[in-house]
């Protein structure tokens, strides 16, 4: 006999029940939700089907009043976060999440890895999270549908809000890579700029030039530099 999961039995389709009067550009905008995490109901949290992981940033649990006491050690790092680099999580938190309504709800618990840097997102929710809830996601009508008690969880959000998270998304990226080429032109320019060390009117040898007693006889011992082809007479 197969052992089928439990909520396999809950049938999830999208309709035209689904539709909205207009949808702009289709999936091209975000699945953003707004589920209970842990004590507090976050409004920007990304759906991230491709995923691995469920992040949380350092920023948002602070906020939420999660002290950071409560991380889970971890020295696996992971990538493909930031963009060719390797990122260390602070550590790991396991935390109850929960997608409504008050007559019709699902609570899991997730792990989250807690990343320093920062975001436009208050967390990211991936595949393990999907698994967790049997939820299917669609990115045309912007909706995710989770088997639950008392029939099928519609969560949704409007284009209005997901525009403007991906205008946030465009201006925090763009902020990264000035500071970024910022940073490179500071760094060329002090490569390229003159010792403050050395006087305006000194000059070095160039190489190939040999030191020259100008009089023998004389006590003050002056000396010139000449190139190594010339006689020292």
């Amino acid at each position: 006999m197969p052992a089928f999961l439990r909520w396999s039995e809950s049938a999830i389709i999208f309709d035209r029940t689904n539709h909205l009067e207009s949808i702009p550009h289709p999936r091209r905008y975000p699945l953003v939700v707004d589920p209970i995490v842990g004590p507090k109901r976050l409004t920007k949290i990304l759906m991230d089907g491709g995923s691995g992981l469920n992040i949380m940033y350092a920023k948002t649990l602070d906020k939420i009043g999660i002290d950071r006491t409560r991380l889970l050690l971890t020295r696996a790092p992971f990538h493909d976060i930031m963009l060719g680099k390797q990122a260390m999580p602070l550590g790991q938190i396991n935390l109850s999440v929960t997608f409504r309504n008050p007559s019709n709800y699902r609570t899991k618990t997730l792990t989250f890895e807690v990343v320093r840097f920062s975001r436009t997102f208050h967390a990211i929710l991936g595949r393990s999270c999907y698994a967790k809830f049997m939820a299917v996601s669609n990115y045309t009508y912007l909706k995710l549908k989770i088997p639950g008690p008392n029939g099928v969880i519609t969560v949704d959000t409007s284009f209005q809000r997901t525009y403007e998270c991906e205008v946030e998304c465009c201006g925090h990226a763009a902020a990264i890579v000035a500071s970024k080429e910022l940073a490179a032109i500071k760094e060329e320019v002090t490569k390229e700029a003159p010792d403050p060390k050395r006087s305006i009117g000194s000059f070095e040898p160039a190489e190939g030039s040999k030191e020259v007693l100008i009089d023998p006889g004389s006590t003050e011992g002056k000396t010139v530099h000449v190139g190594t082809m010339l006689s020292s007479e």
